[in-house]
This record gives structure tokens, sequence and C-alpha cells, in this order.
């Protein structure tokens, strides 16, 4: 017998024989449980504009990164993937979700896009539109959706205020998913709300941003379970 052929016959005896010992003691059984009980890992696709891409921010210390910890300290087993760009619009996000989707499979998206919009002046209408076309594409796709909303100042005037706002909640209601109503609550409604803006007075400042994870974190737990 050629020695290669030979030699690849005592591998595959002693592998035959080997396995066979494992399943008379068992151990082979437990493995296989120990293995099937591990809870599947969880892809977490957070989809925004500056507001998440720590814009002005030492890395590290935006909310999303804060959610990699404050996850990791609640023992669930997610992986956080920051999609955010600063200066994005919900056209742009809309155009980059497909291949997000197909790329890492996220059992929840945490979409967190329109302020640019807004500040463009662009067409309620289109904002609308885009929000609703990625969240259900999301869902096509067998992921959660969570909306984070947003508002405009009043000097933007009342209407416009008004049906900016309004946006969200109709498309979490005709989607179906889930929504915190006003992501800056707590950082841009109160008396002292400069104190927690950068200079330009559009971007939290660091301090700020445990306040973000606050306002998300009930739903996004709610959400991954």
């Amino acid at each position: 017998m050629d020695f290669s052929l030979q030699q690849n016959y005592l591998n595959r005896r002693h592998f035959i024989a080997l396995a066979a010992v494992l399943a008379s003691s068992g151990i082979y059984h437990r493995v296989a449980a120990a293995a099937a009980a591990q809870p599947e890992r969880t892809t977490l696709l957070v989809l925004g504009d500056s507001l998440s891409a720590e814009y002005g921010l030492k890395r590290g210390t935006g909310w999303v990164a804060l959610l990699e910890q404050k996850l990791q300290a609640e023992k669930i087993k997610a992986e956080v993937v920051n999609a955010s760009i600063s200066g994005d619009t919900s056209s742009g996000g809309r155009a980059r979700l497909p291949a997000l989707l197909a790329q890492h499979q996220p059992k929840l998206v945490v979409i967190e896009l329109g302020s640019n919009d807004a500040l463009r002046g662009l067409p309620l209408d289109m904002t609308r539109d885009n929000l609703l076309a990625m969240t259900r594409l999301a869902q096509q796709h067998g992921a959660k959706v969570l909306l984070l909303g947003m508002q405009v100042p009043p000097n933007y005037g009342r209407d416009y205020t008004q049906r900016f706002a309004r946006m969200y909640v109709e498309v979490a209601k005709t989607t179906r998913s889930a929504l915190v109503p006003f992501f800056l609550k707590g950082i841009a409604d109160v008396p002292d709300s400069m104190a927690w803006f950068q200079a330009d007075r559009i971007h939290p400042r660091e301090e700020a941003h445990p306040r973000l994870l606050a306002n998300v974190w009930p739903a996004i737990k709610k959400e991954l379970q």
C-alpha cells in the first residue's frame, strides 16, 4: 500500500475510534448540547448622522459606544455596528441600507435620520417616504426597527415643527415599529439646553451622550428581548 494512503487509512481509523469513545462516554452529546444552548449573537445596526457618529467628540465617548458598554454590563450578547455618517440625510441612509442589511444581517436597526433633511429645507414628504422605505426594507430582512424621533426649533414655524415631529409617530404607527419620540429629550428641551451643546449649538457635548443613551436604552433593551 502507498505510504500516504496507509497514513490516511490509519488517521481515519483513529478518528472513528475517537468518535466511538466520545459517543459511548456521553461527552459528545454534552458538548453538542452545550453548543446548542449558547445564545445566538445578535447584531444591532445604527443608521444615523452626526448625532450618532461622534461628531466633535473623542472616539468611544458617543452614545453608540456607551451602548456597547451597556450591553456588556447587562451581559447581552449583541454586536453593535455603527453605520452613522456625519451630514447624512434620509436619502443617504436609504441608499446605503440595502448593502448594510446584506452584509450584517441585523436583528435590530436603529434609524436616527431626518435632522439634516430639515436643516437643508428638504420636503417633509420626501423624508417621510425615505423613513418608511428604510423601515419596511429592514423588516423585510427580518429585523426589528427602532426610530429615533427628532424635533426642530420653533423658528422653523409652528406648522412645520409640529408636522416634523408627527412624521416619526406616523411612520412608527404605519409600520408598527418602535419609537423614541424625542431623541434629544432632557438635552434640547430644558432651560439650560445650550450648556449641553458644542459651540455650534447643534451637536451635543460629551456630557450629554449618557442622557442620549438613557433615552434609547429602554426601547433597545425591550426590542432585543
